[in-house]
């Protein structure tokens, strides 16, 4: 049979001090990363006075940078074949709502802009947003 020494007792604490030093480390590095997620294409927008518009569900978001690239969901798309993918992703959504909020650099020409709305009003497009920095105020 087996003895026990009998001035020894097992330790039956677990250290858990790396433990918190992992997860301490791991929440910085998610807390850093995390606000870069959201951006997916850099635009500088134009400024406005207006509050902004609650929304029930998530509508697209087309986006012009300043080299005049057109993305759909942060994807880079061709401006002739954006309709064709509105309708794509409207066909599978369920929501009757065809709604598109459009970011647009402010150093982006105006034809450009106007192209991108007419290919969306083309696809079907109910309703179309422009999306807008509020001002700072001094």
């Amino acid at each position: 049979m087996l003895r026990r020494r009998a001035g020894r007792a097992p330790i039956a604490n677990i250290n858990v001090t790396p433990l918190v030093d992992v997860m301490l480390v791991l929440l910085i590095i998610f807390m850093v990363t995390s606000p870069m997620l959201t951006q997916g294409v850099d635009v500088d927008l134009p400024e406005t006075t207006s509050t902004p518009v609650k929304q029930a569900k998530e509508p697209l978001t087309v986006t012009i940078n300043r080299d005049g690239q057109v993305a759909l969901e942060d994807h880079v798309v061709e401006v002739g074949g954006l309709g064709a993918k509105v309708v794509a992703i409207f066909a599978a959504r369920e929501d009757e709502r065809r709604e598109v909020l459009l970011r647009a650099d402010r150093t982006v020409p105006y034809g450009v802009v106007a192209q991108v709305m007419a290919s969306l009003q083309e696809a079907g497009v109910d309703h179309l947003g422009m999306m807008t920095r509020p001002l700072e105020t001094r």
